[in-house]
């Protein structure tokens, strides 16, 4: 066992060399990552250049694709370089920087889509009181301090699990992660465990709370209304749930793989699991809004037009 306040290095112990078929997988997260930095700018430049999609709910995707590009780049990146390394280690700043982008972009992802689905609440259940309750100063308010909070709260994160006396180095992923640092601990850890209970039930629960209020107060009107108010409710929402039901289903694979003993679990599986919500969102959503909101879907093909022409 080693003892000392900080490791000089982490070893990455999920990576198996195998060859030429790194490469295989090298270039297919390469692949993976192109598409999603392409799809994701192209959504955040038609937002911003045209004037009709400058709506709240259009200002909350473009938040949402932000995001996107935040975690995909503090995965990304790091990955491609460890495919291709022999040595899998990281240098513990390096680690904790990776740890503070991974946790960052699962807490405003979880906190974006709630927020989005309040605002088709307040579309969809009072469309005459919308203008007024979501006027763009309250829609840059809640992004901004959506993102800010956020960035503390993780800020603090990181000040509790810096300072830990460490008795190994071995993390058994593909990336680094707050809960197997956590576990490496030679000592107490209480204070780091309560803060994260509080973390979890305040980034989790108050979102899905908001969200489980929403929705169904949507459905209460969908099921009492017209047949224009449920098409407009299908028609809005529909990409919304897509994006947080994907994003919940890897959220809930990352903490069962993160807190269970996954060892009787095949090593490639585990992998996909620990990635899934850092791969999948990040590619799915710029194309579940794109071809399914049809304002983004022609001003797409009309700003793809005039850069060819």
């Amino acid at each position: 066992m080693m003892n000392f306040t900080q490791v000089p290095y982490f070893t990455l112990a999920a990576y198996v060399d195998s060859g030429l078929f790194k490469y295989v997988c090298f270039m297919i997260i390469m692949f993976l990552y192109v598409v999603i930095v392409f799809s994701n700018v192209l959504l955040i430049v038609v937002i911003c250049v045209n004037r009709s999609l400058h709506e709240p709910m259009y200002l909350f995707l473009c938040s949402l694709f932000v995001n996107e590009l935040f975690g995909s780049t503090g995965l990304f990146p790091f990955l491609l370089v460890q495919i291709l390394s022999d040595i899998h280690t990281v240098s513990p700043p390096f680690c904790f920087l990776q740890i503070y982008c991974v946790y960052t972009y699962g807490n405003i992802e979880l906190v974006n889509l709630a927020v989005m689905s309040y605002d088709r609440y307040l579309a969809i259940c009072l469309p005459l009181q919308y203008n007024t309750l979501m006027t763009y100063e309250k829609v840059a308010t809640l992004i901004a301090v959506m993102w800010l909070l956020i960035f503390l709260e993780n800020g603090c994160t990181l000040i509790l699990i810096v300072p830990l006396q460490l008795c190994g180095n071995i993390i058994n992923k593909v990336y680094c992660d707050n809960y197997s640092v956590v576990k490496l601990a030679c000592y107490d850890t209480s204070v780091n465990n309560v803060y994260g209970l509080f973390v979890s039930a305040f980034a989790i629960f108050c979102p899905l709370i908001l969200i489980f209020y929403s929705y169904m107060r949507i459905l209460r009107v969908c099921f009492s209304g017209c047949k224009q108010t449920r098409q407009k409710a299908v028609s809005t929402c529909t990409p919304h749930l897509a994006s947080l039901i994907n994003f919940s289903f890897g959220a809930c694979f990352e903490i069962i793989q993160s807190r269970f003993n996954m060892n009787g679990v095949p090593n490639i599986l585990r992998i996909f699991v620990s990635l899934y919500f850092l791969t999948c969102p990040p590619l799915f959503n710029p194309l579940m809004y794109g071809l399914n909101l049809s304002k983004i879907r022609v001003s797409c093909k009309n700003l793809i037009s005039n850069v060819s022409s």
